[in-house]
């Protein structure tokens, strides 16, 4: 068991959106108010650590059909995804479904999400569809420079399913998943627990939602967005992580060496 410390997305082409939102934000001083020099990286897990595709995302989308009766797509999810307050999916699919005519409660999108992720009645889940799109040598490379931490919106058992056998989960300091915070993202509470009261002006927050930057900007932490290449929404999303103060716009987490580089 992995520890919790405590000390105390158009109707333009996919391609085209992509490129406008990278010439909307693109890493690079001119959208810095401050020069930064990190010590300590917060990654989210969802987006930029894991390839969530085929777990989330298609048990969102299933929990929604399910529920609702009604046929969904993966461009209504974006949707839905770019609003504040929806990083966590039980809360996003209740939300959804009780607005397509079907007043769901909380606990009843959380019982129907779970199924179609983790599997019932002998069905294997979505979850066996994980990826891992970070190298245990590049946490390592990270790590021989920078204090690591995560701040996800995942429950323990669910960041525990992926991470607990991976060799490079050693090397971050502090994990902070759902269970451990009264308050989930889009407050900077996980934040906050990481930082324990050190200087935000140290650490720098990666994520892929609206959620992740509001909580980042609420705890006075750096933030840049992770944002996979000819995603629908690009553009839209672009502006607003940009609005909300994220320095850049990387298309993966390994962007971030470029980037660093460039400080």
């Amino acid at each position: 068991m992995i520890s919790y410390r405590e000390e105390t997305n158009t109707d333009e082409p996919a391609s085209t959106e992509a490129e406008q939102a990278q010439q909307l934000l693109r890493f690079g001083p001119r959208y810095m108010k401050r020069k930064l020099s990190p010590e300590i990286l917060i990654f989210d897990v969802d987006g930029v650590l894991v390839d969530v595709r085929g777990t989330y995302w298609r048990s969102a989308l299933e929990t929604v059909r399910y529920l609702s009766g009604r046929r969904v797509t993966y461009q209504q999810l974006h949707e839905w995804k770019s609003r504040p307050g929806f990083n966590d999916d039980w809360r996003m699919t209740a939300a959804w479904v009780t607005e397509l005519g079907r007043p769901t409660t909380y606990e009843e999108a959380r019982e129907a999400f779970n199924r179609f992720y983790w599997g019932a009645n002998g069905k294997p889940g979505n979850v066996r569809n994980e990826k891992l799109v970070i190298t245990p040598g590049q946490i390592e490379r990270w790590a021989a420079h920078y204090e690591l931490n995560i701040f996800t919106g995942r429950t323990r058992r669910e960041f525990n399913y992926t991470f607990e056998r991976w060799t490079a989960t050693g090397h971050f300091r502090t994990v902070i998943t759902m269970d451990d915070v009264k308050r989930m993202k889009p407050h900077p509470d996980g934040l906050r627990k990481i930082l324990r009261r050190r200087d935000p002006a140290r650490a720098l927050y990666l994520g892929d939602n609206i959620d992740d930057a509001l909580a980042a900007r609420g705890a006075g932490v750096a933030f840049l967005a992770v944002a996979p290449p000819g995603a629908r929404g690009g553009r839209k999303r672009a502006a607003e992580f940009r609005k909300l103060g994220a320095l850049g716009l990387l298309e993966r987490a390994t962007e971030l060496n470029e980037w660093l580089a460039g400080r």
